[in-house]
């Protein structure tokens, strides 16, 4: 499947600190949904401003809609909704007067796909963005980055700050967003529950490097966590060994095909957060 965004040796330091992009490379497919995932400080909004053209990257090539990244392309950027945790819409306009400014800016802009999704989000039209909860300010960013007919949506912590309900109503419109197959999302979160639901790729990102990126079917179905002892440990096949957790007596091991475990280990019952621990807290292999 063609990919809408390629990512391929990304790579960027900062002067006054030792974190950076480590050849950062993955790809999104049309139509797919992929979590990135990892710890505060991981990378991943580096990464997606690197994305954006809102950092400069040290090195390495982006590609949208098979095009190399320029931030300077109007066209492309009309193309992408982004939404970051940090960013702050105009505190002294309404979601009314909010319209009117990004109607100006957008040739694409969607009048109905706004109000439908305003009152979705059941946000008040004639309140002032400064009063907004967190959760309401991320929901307005969300709809606004969905009603200019954007290809691929980047969103940083879009389900941050909001209630079970709201939150509901937020993977309900990302999975809208890519069924004809031709937008794709990059997604980013600390509910991993969130992303379990919704995401189909999975990538896990580590002091500005990926540890892992795989579908999400095929790490439930073929992966697997055991529990076991070091006499244990040295009998699963090197090649399947990918996290571990634990102290030098009992610990967790992370492994690419639980199919290849010996007969006296069995895989217990896990989830992306189980994984997403093992690879953020234990120890690579």
């Amino acid at each position: 499947m063609a990919a809408i965004l390629e990512v391929d040796q990304l790579q960027k330091t900062y002067a006054d600190s030792n974190f950076g992009l480590k050849d950062i490379s993955f790809a999104i497919p049309y139509g797919s949904i992929v979590g990135f995932i990892g710890e505060n400080g991981a990378g991943k909004s580096t990464t997606m401003g690197s994305i954006l053209g809102t950092l400069h990257k040290d090195s390495g090539t982006i590609r949208i809609f098979g095009k190399e990244m320029d931030a300077k392309d109007v066209h492309i950027k009309e193309d992408i909704g982004a939404v970051f945790d940090t960013v702050k819409l105009p505190g002294g306009l309404t979601v009314k007067k909010l319209e009117r400014v990004f109607q100006q800016l957008y040739s694409n802009w969607n009048k109905e796909t706004y109000s439908n999704l305003i009152q979705l989000f059941s946000l008040p039209k004639d309140k002032k963005i400064s009063g907004f909860s967190r959760g309401m300010s991320m929901k307005l960013s969300v709809a606004v980055a969905l009603s200019h007919e954007a290809k691929l949506l980047i969103l940083d912590e879009a389900t941050a700050g909001l209630d079970p309900g709201g939150r509901e109503d937020m993977l309900k419109v990302l999975r809208e967003f890519v069924k004809g197959q031709e937008r794709s999302i990059l997604l980013s979160s600390h509910i991993t529950s969130d992303i379990e639901q919704i995401a189909d790729r999975l990538i896990f990102i580590k002091s500005g490097e990926i540890l892992l990126q795989e579908t999400k079917e095929e790490i439930l179905n073929h992966y697997g966590i055991v529990q076991c002892d070091p006499v244990e440990y040295q009998n699963i096949p090197s090649e399947i060994r990918l996290a571990t957790r634990g102290n030098e007596v009992f610990f967790d091991v992370l492994v690419s095909d639980r199919e290849k475990l010996p007969s006296s280990l069995q895989s217990k019952r896990f989830s992306i957060d189980d994984v997403t621990l093992l690879l953020m807290r234990g120890e690579r292999v």
